[in-house]
Protein backbone atom coordinates (compact mmCIF):
# COMPACT_ATOMS: atom_id res chain seq x y z
CA UNK A 1 0.00 0.00 0.00
CA UNK A 2 1.40 3.42 -0.97
CA UNK A 3 2.11 6.24 1.44
CA UNK A 4 -0.70 8.40 0.03
CA UNK A 5 -3.29 5.67 0.65
CA UNK A 6 -1.96 4.97 4.16
CA UNK A 7 -2.04 8.69 4.93
CA UNK A 8 -5.61 8.93 3.63
CA UNK A 9 -6.64 5.98 5.82
CA UNK A 10 -4.97 7.55 8.86
CA UNK A 11 -6.76 10.87 8.31
CA UNK A 12 -10.06 9.09 7.76
CA UNK A 13 -9.68 7.03 10.94
CA UNK A 14 -8.69 10.10 12.94
CA UNK A 15 -11.69 12.06 11.64
CA UNK A 16 -14.02 9.14 12.37
CA UNK A 17 -12.82 9.00 15.99
CA UNK A 18 -13.15 12.78 16.43
CA UNK A 19 -16.61 12.68 14.85
CA UNK A 20 -17.68 9.93 17.28
CA UNK A 21 -16.44 11.97 20.25
CA UNK A 22 -17.96 15.22 19.01
CA UNK A 23 -21.31 13.54 18.37
CA UNK A 24 -21.23 12.07 21.90
CA UNK A 25 -21.07 15.59 23.37
CA UNK A 26 -23.48 17.23 20.92
CA UNK A 27 -20.99 18.97 18.60
CA UNK A 28 -22.42 17.55 15.37
CA UNK A 29 -21.23 20.20 12.88
CA UNK A 30 -17.73 20.22 14.34
CA UNK A 31 -17.66 16.44 14.16
CA UNK A 32 -18.64 16.51 10.49
CA UNK A 33 -16.22 19.28 9.47
CA UNK A 34 -13.24 18.38 11.66
CA UNK A 35 -9.89 18.57 9.83
CA UNK A 36 -11.33 18.80 6.31
CA UNK A 37 -8.34 20.96 5.38
CA UNK A 38 -6.16 17.83 5.65
CA UNK A 39 -7.57 16.82 2.28
CA UNK A 40 -6.42 20.05 0.61
CA UNK A 41 -3.37 19.63 -1.65
CA UNK A 42 -1.13 21.81 0.56
CA UNK A 43 -1.70 19.53 3.54
CA UNK A 44 -2.39 16.17 1.95
CA UNK A 45 0.66 16.09 -0.33
CA UNK A 46 3.01 16.89 2.56
CA UNK A 47 1.29 14.28 4.73
CA UNK A 48 1.68 11.62 2.04
CA UNK A 49 5.34 12.50 1.44
CA UNK A 50 6.27 12.36 5.14
CA UNK A 51 3.87 9.62 6.25
CA UNK A 52 5.31 7.23 8.85
CA UNK A 53 2.20 5.87 10.55
CA UNK A 54 3.24 6.32 14.17
CA UNK A 55 3.40 10.11 14.42
CA UNK A 56 2.34 13.27 12.62
CA UNK A 57 3.94 13.77 9.20
CA UNK A 58 4.16 17.45 10.12
CA UNK A 59 6.90 16.60 12.63
CA UNK A 60 8.88 14.79 9.94
CA UNK A 61 8.53 17.76 7.55
CA UNK A 62 9.63 20.07 10.36
CA UNK A 63 12.73 17.94 10.96
CA UNK A 64 13.50 17.88 7.23
CA UNK A 65 13.11 21.54 6.27
CA UNK A 66 12.92 23.37 9.61
CA UNK A 67 9.18 24.09 9.63
CA UNK A 68 5.95 22.48 8.53
CA UNK A 69 4.15 24.13 5.64
CA UNK A 70 1.22 21.77 6.16
CA UNK A 71 0.92 22.77 9.82
CA UNK A 72 1.07 26.47 9.01
CA UNK A 73 -1.83 25.93 6.61
CA UNK A 74 -3.75 23.67 9.00
CA UNK A 75 -3.61 25.70 12.23
CA UNK A 76 -4.98 28.79 10.53
CA UNK A 77 -8.09 26.97 9.34
CA UNK A 78 -9.03 24.83 12.32
CA UNK A 79 -10.33 26.52 15.46
CA UNK A 80 -9.72 23.48 17.67
CA UNK A 81 -5.98 24.28 17.69
CA UNK A 82 -4.82 26.73 20.34
CA UNK A 83 -2.44 28.31 17.82
CA UNK A 84 -5.49 29.62 15.94
CA UNK A 85 -6.30 31.68 19.05
CA UNK A 86 -3.12 33.77 19.20
CA UNK A 87 -3.44 37.41 18.17
CA UNK A 88 -1.79 40.80 18.52
CA UNK A 89 -2.84 42.76 21.57
CA UNK A 90 -2.39 46.46 22.25
CA UNK A 91 -3.02 45.72 25.95
CA UNK A 92 0.42 44.15 26.14
CA UNK A 93 3.28 46.05 24.60
CA UNK A 94 6.97 45.47 24.33
CA UNK A 95 9.14 48.43 23.31
CA UNK A 96 5.97 50.22 22.20
CA UNK A 97 4.86 47.42 19.86
CA UNK A 98 1.83 45.17 20.18
CA UNK A 99 2.81 41.61 21.03
CA UNK A 100 1.23 38.27 20.25
CA UNK A 101 -0.82 36.80 23.11
CA UNK A 102 -3.16 33.83 23.50
CA UNK A 103 -6.87 34.62 23.75
CA UNK A 104 -9.46 32.35 25.39
CA UNK A 105 -10.86 29.60 23.21
CA UNK A 106 -14.63 29.09 23.18
CA UNK A 107 -15.62 25.98 25.15
CA UNK A 108 -16.85 24.10 22.09
CA UNK A 109 -13.38 24.35 20.48
CA UNK A 110 -11.66 23.30 23.70
CA UNK A 111 -13.94 20.25 23.69
CA UNK A 112 -13.09 19.55 20.03
CA UNK A 113 -9.39 19.94 20.87
CA UNK A 114 -9.84 17.23 23.50
CA UNK A 115 -11.53 14.94 20.95
CA UNK A 116 -8.66 15.65 18.55
CA UNK A 117 -6.07 14.69 21.17
CA UNK A 118 -7.95 11.52 22.10
CA UNK A 119 -8.25 10.49 18.44
CA UNK A 120 -4.59 11.24 17.69
CA UNK A 121 -3.52 9.22 20.72
CA UNK A 122 -5.71 6.29 19.65
CA UNK A 123 -4.41 6.40 16.07
CA UNK A 124 -0.73 6.63 16.99
CA UNK A 125 -0.77 4.42 20.13
CA UNK A 126 -3.01 1.74 18.63
CA UNK A 127 -3.71 -1.17 20.99
CA UNK A 128 -1.47 0.43 23.63
CA UNK A 129 -3.88 3.39 24.05
CA UNK A 130 -5.14 4.25 27.53
CA UNK A 131 -7.29 7.18 28.65
CA UNK A 132 -4.17 8.61 30.29
CA UNK A 133 -2.30 8.96 26.97
CA UNK A 134 -3.79 12.35 25.97
CA UNK A 135 -2.76 13.76 29.38
CA UNK A 136 0.74 12.33 29.02
CA UNK A 137 0.96 13.89 25.56
CA UNK A 138 -0.06 17.24 27.05
CA UNK A 139 2.89 17.07 29.43
CA UNK A 140 5.35 16.38 26.60
CA UNK A 141 5.10 19.98 25.47
CA UNK A 142 1.65 21.55 25.41
CA UNK A 143 1.83 22.46 29.10
CA UNK A 144 4.47 25.02 28.11
CA UNK A 145 2.54 26.24 25.05
CA UNK A 146 1.13 29.76 24.79
CA UNK A 147 -2.42 28.97 25.86
CA UNK A 148 -4.71 31.46 27.54
CA UNK A 149 -5.10 30.51 31.20
CA UNK A 150 -8.82 29.78 30.75
CA UNK A 151 -8.08 27.47 27.82
CA UNK A 152 -5.24 25.76 29.70
CA UNK A 153 -7.35 25.19 32.83
CA UNK A 154 -10.33 23.76 30.89
CA UNK A 155 -8.16 21.49 28.74
CA UNK A 156 -6.19 20.21 31.73
CA UNK A 157 -9.44 19.66 33.66
CA UNK A 158 -10.82 17.53 30.83
CA UNK A 159 -7.56 15.61 30.35
CA UNK A 160 -7.31 14.81 34.06
CA UNK A 161 -10.97 13.78 34.17
CA UNK A 162 -10.40 11.50 31.16
CA UNK A 163 -7.35 9.89 32.80
CA UNK A 164 -9.20 9.34 36.09
CA UNK A 165 -12.78 8.58 35.03
CA UNK A 166 -12.61 7.48 31.39
CA UNK A 167 -14.37 8.61 28.25
CA UNK A 168 -17.95 7.89 29.22
CA UNK A 169 -17.92 10.04 32.38
CA UNK A 170 -15.79 12.76 30.78
CA UNK A 171 -18.01 13.06 27.71
CA UNK A 172 -21.12 13.13 29.92
CA UNK A 173 -19.66 16.00 32.00
CA UNK A 174 -18.57 17.97 28.92
CA UNK A 175 -21.96 17.60 27.28
CA UNK A 176 -23.64 18.83 30.46
CA UNK A 177 -21.30 21.85 30.62
CA UNK A 178 -21.83 22.74 26.95
CA UNK A 179 -25.63 22.57 27.32
CA UNK A 180 -25.47 25.05 30.22
CA UNK A 181 -23.81 27.70 28.06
Amino acid sequence: MGKAWKHFCTIARHRRLVRKGCFAIGLYWQGLTHDLSKFSPSEFMVGAKYFQGDRSPNNAEREDIGYSSAWLHHKGRNKHHYEYWIDYSSHYRKNGDDIMVPVPMPDRYIAEMLMDRIAASKVYRGDKYTDKDPLDYYFTGTHEAPLHEYTRSRLLHYLEMLAEKGEKETFKAIKKELVKK
